[in-house]
């Protein structure tokens, strides 16, 4: 180090510092700068005033071990501005695009002062050159670029206590962080969208009464808005568009400090919720070779992407967004993982969605659930711990693989998704499968000694449809998204019931709130882990766009005051018993594949069906495509481990179905019903009950209500013994 300083109080020059740990840590008395670079000849660290626009002084990482490039910076200390700039070779015909003209992120930063502002400057190359992305461009980017800042992360999670909450009690409501709070009016201004308006007390009271168990958050890294929305005046509002894998999404924090965000994840624990992030490592805000140099790119972007073999100038697009991460590469697998114990350990998040997950786990012969990236998370001792849920897709060769997934994931179960709403919709021939979706899906997981619960169960997210728009709409309406209603899904399995969008028709009304409640009750009757789409409960309406992406407005924001209103109120409350039934019945959430083998009472086995007429129904009757109606039964252990069995009665035909109840008689009681979701549980008397259309019904019977048998009338426990 040179005896003198540069005017600043820091050294003319840096130690060499250490290759580990990546990133900026702070020590007490400097900072160590690391970053991996394979094909780099020189990185630069450039360090910034405070509010990262002047930048002030450059030094040269003075070391290279193990293609890490590294340097200790002594006086450099906690808010210490920075960022990036890397030499190297600019050959996107080999699969390099070096510019030290661009200032880049460290992909390791964890917290970002100042926006992303587009320019040409943005991209390495001059964007109308005829040469295109071959030709190299001079302008510096800083200007346009947000700052990377040294943090010393200090919080005090002593007496944080994680929930804990076991899949098979697990109820998930999807969420985003932004939309959830945009219309709180009794918030203030610059609390509304943030991590603050999270923890709110009426937000928990909120989450509270309706009995969820976790928070899933859209994505909350940093992100970036794509230059085609901005310049259409419109945001990327979902997310998936990750500019830093360390770094809460800056607008998210009422006062720039990331231990908002920590405070909230505090405050939903201490309320017995827990918080599972939607992470996208699948792909970067990057795009492909025509997109801006913010940080990978820049940095070594033959490492970190996958590129077309034999074209390196082009870009594996396994996702379509433009760029596939390449996990095969071990710092780049390193830099998921690392970014994984980041949110697991230093803001305790419970668990993880992976967005697209077949990109994560596909190799050079294809997705394989054996791929270094599901070994580490199932080895690791911190994440291993962690919910861990798959989106089963992708756009890439072999994409769909539901199903597939190692032990110890859940997945997003689309095949639940579209039976529920086909079967409601009054489709022919759903009986059968959607028989198989209420008894957990075990046509697809059960292998490998997977659960129930490894189905992540939904009839609605953010992909698509609300709940009310999906009896509201038989077609999408996303003009408002600029792109001339070419985008979003065709077919969503939806029925407006008589009318396109709002109606003044009672009857039409009252049917769609009818067939909401029933796929929202056989959401929660199914085994499996079931998720709700926040606002569904209050009957949020996005009049009709399923691709709300780029709608950061009241199209996709929580309006609170539906809460107010009488069907806003019905379907709350309903929601919240709902949620509240399948909590107390153990028969709900049961935590093993059930296939009618086991006899529970004389006669009663743990799962048996029957049609209308209260007869098992026969091979061929699983085949009539114009049976709407059906009836599971359930046996097993009930609240206090007694006995009890449980019958569902599903009619989605157009009328009332008398149902015959099956053989043994027991005293039933009607627990829930679709068709009056106001009424208190009360007895059933006669053998039959009458389900109205569109109606799913559900009834209980203790045990102690079976036949004798000549047991004297007394309860036969599950081993067959006679109870006490």
């Amino acid at each position: 180090m040179a005896a003198g300083t540069n005017g600043l109080g820091l050294p003319d020059r840096m130690l060499p510092g250490a290759p580990a740990p990546l990133g900026a840590t702070w020590d007490g008395l400097g900072t160590n700068f690391a970053v991996f670079s394979a094909h780099a000849s020189r990185i630069e660290l450039c360090l910034f005033d405070p509010t990262g626009r002047k930048e002030r002084v450059r030094y040269a990482l003075p070391e290279c071990t193990d293609e890490v490039w590294h340097g200790y910076l002594p006086g450099a200390h906690p808010g210490t501005t920075y960022g990036l700039r890397a030499y190297g070779p600019y050959q996107p015909q080999q699969g390099h695009r070096f510019n030290p003209y661009k200032l880049l992120l460290d992909p390791y930063a964890r917290r970002l002062v100042g926006p992303f502002r587009w320019s040409d400057a943005l991209f390495g190359y001059r964007a109308h050159s005829n040469r295109g992305d071959l030709s190299l461009d001079r302008r510096d980017s800083a200007p346009a670029m947000p700052k990377c800042v040294v943090t010393h992360e200090r919080f005090d999670w002593s007496r944080d206590v994680r929930p804990d909450v076991p899949w098979g009690e697990t109820v998930i409501l999807e969420t985003h962080l932004r939309g959830a709070s945009m219309l709180r009016h009794d918030l203030r201004a610059h609390l509304r969208g943030t991590f603050a308006a999270l923890a709110s007390p009426r937000f928990v009271e909120h989450l509270a009464k309706l009995g969820v168990t976790a928070v899933e958050l859209m994505p909350v890294h940093a992100f970036l808005h794509e230059r085609f929305l901005v310049e259409r005046g419109l945001r990327n509002y979902w997310g998936y568009n990750p500019a830093a894998f360390f770094v809460p999404e800056p607008s998210y924090l009422s006062n720039h400090d990331p231990d908002e965000m920590r405070i909230a994840v505090r405050q939903l624990h201490a309320a017995g919720i827990e918080v599972i992030l939607d992470v996208v490592y699948n792909h970067t805000c990057e795009g492909n070779e025509s997109g801006p140099t913010l940080a990978w790119r820049g940095l070594d972007n033959a490492s970190y992407y996958r590129l077309a073999p034999g074209d390196e100038r082009h870009f594996v697009n396994d996702t379509g967004c433009g760029n596939t991460l390449n996990l095969s590469h071990p710092r780049v697998l390193q830099m998921v993982v690392d970014s994984l114990r980041h949110w697991a350990d230093s803001y305790r998040v419970d668990g993880f969605r992976f967005d697209l997950g077949t990109t994560l786990g596909r190799e050079a012969s294809g997705f394989d659930p054996g791929a270094g990236f599901f070994d580490v998370l199932r080895q690791d001792p911190a994440l291993s711990r962690c919910k861990l849920i798959a989106e089963p897709w992708d756009v890439g060769p072999g994409g769909y693989q539901l199903g597939n997934y190692p032990p110890g994931f859940a997945e997003w179960n689309d095949r639940f998704r579209d039976s529920v709403r086909r079967y409601w919709r009054g489709d022919p021939g759903q009986r059968a499968d959607l028989a198989a979706r209420l008894t957990g899906s075990a046509d697809l997981f059960d292998r490998r000694m997977r659960r129930p619960w490894a189905s992540l169960n939904f009839v609605a997210s953010h992909d698509g449809f609300t709940l009310a728009d999906l009896v509201a709409y038989e077609h999408k309406h996303n003009e408002a998204n600029g792109e001339e209603n070419r985008d979003g899904h065709n077919e969503n399995a939806s029925a407006n019931w008589g009318a396109e969008g709002p109606t003044d028709d009672p009857g039409i009304a009252d049917t769609r709130a009818r067939v909401a409640r029933s796929m929202l009750a056989t959401l929660l009757v199914s085994l499996g882990t079931p998720m709700l789409l926040a606002g569904d409960e209050l009957g949020r309406t996005q009049r009709g766009n399923n691709n709300a992406y780029c709608q950061d407005n009241d199209t996709s924001w929580l309006d609170w005051t539906l809460a107010d209103t009488p069907a806003g109120q019905t379907m709350r409350a309903f929601v919240g018993r709902a949620v509240a039934l399948r909590r107390a019945h153990p028969l709900l959430r049961e935590t093993r594949f059930l296939f009618g083998e086991r006899e529970v009472l004389p006669g009663v086995r743990d799962v048996a069906w029957f049609d209308e007429h209260g007869e098992p129904l026969s091979p061929q009757a699983w085949q009539d495509p114009e049976a709407r109606a059906f009836a599971l039964r359930r046996a097993g252990p009930g609240p206090d481990g007694e006995t009890e069995v449980l019958l569902l009665m599903l009619n989605a035909s157009a009328g009332a179905v008398t149902f015959a109840l099956p053989a043994p008689p027991l005293a039933w009681q009607v627990l829930l019903d679709t068709a009056r979701p106001d009424a208190a549980p009360y007895a059933l008397a006669g053998s039959t009950f009458d389900v109205g259309a569109h109606t799913l019904a559900v009834l209980g019977s203790a045990a102690a209500s079976a036949p004798a048998d000549g047991n004297g009338g007394n309860a036969i426990r599950e081993d067959g013994l006679e109870a006490e």
